[in-house]
């Protein structure tokens, strides 16, 4: 497809693939539910702070992260980071594909030396079927029973650290000190002198 440029990407179907665009698979959700659609460019800082805004209020009780094609990492990703910041957060996980058209354009060849303006090319639509998830992260209990259900994680307060996040610079210790002295080793005249004392 190097002679086209995509023009244009969008939905086939309306919202999560149900009718009507509304809140996807989680169609019999409280009014007051968040719906975060996340896209490829999203900058995860901004997602997060806007949804742990949104769940900081008291009249929130749900909030949706949905996300199709590339950008289903980016989906669990935030996710896992709003359910260790909010403890006892209920999840229910859906993956379906979504129909996605592309538009794309043949690109035009050069102008030759008596033509101004250069006639449009033809366009050529493409339907691709793509991963599509949605998470459900609620602090009301949900019914356990139903596929993807998630129960609320025991170690979902902020003081609790992985094993594998006690590395030097997550405990805060300055980067200076260490870049100075990553590329020297003692001498060994040194390592002797220790020894003896």
């Amino acid at each position: 497809m190097e002679n086209f440029r995509k023009v244009r990407s969008e939905e086939a179907t309306a919202g999560f693939g149900t009718k009507g665009g509304g809140l996807g698979p989680f169609a019999d959700l409280a009014p007051g539910a968040v719906h975060m659609r996340v896209k490829e460019g999203s900058k995860i800082r901004n997602l997060l702070s806007f949804a742990t805004a949104s769940m900081a209020q008291p009249d929130t009780r749900a909030i949706i992260f949905s996300g199709c094609g590339r950008a289903t990492t980016k989906t669990v990703t935030c996710a896992e980071i709003l359910k260790r910041r909010l403890a006892g957060l209920h999840q229910v996980t859906r993956l379906r594909y979504q129909s996605v058209r592309e538009v794309w354009q043949s690109l035009p060849p050069g102008p030759t030396p008596g033509q101004k303006h250069s006639v449009p090319g033809a366009s050529l639509s493409v339907l691709k079927n793509v991963p599509s998830l949605a998470i459900l992260l609620s602090k009301d209990a949900l019914d356990p029973r139903q596929p993807g259900y998630q129960s609320p994680s025991p170690y979902s307060d902020p003081s609790y650290l992985p094993v594998a996040a006690t590395s030097k610079r997550s405990l805060g210790e300055a980067d200076v000190a260490e870049g100075s002295s990553k590329g020297t080793q003692p001498e060994p005249r040194a390592a002797k002198e220790d020894l003896t004392a």
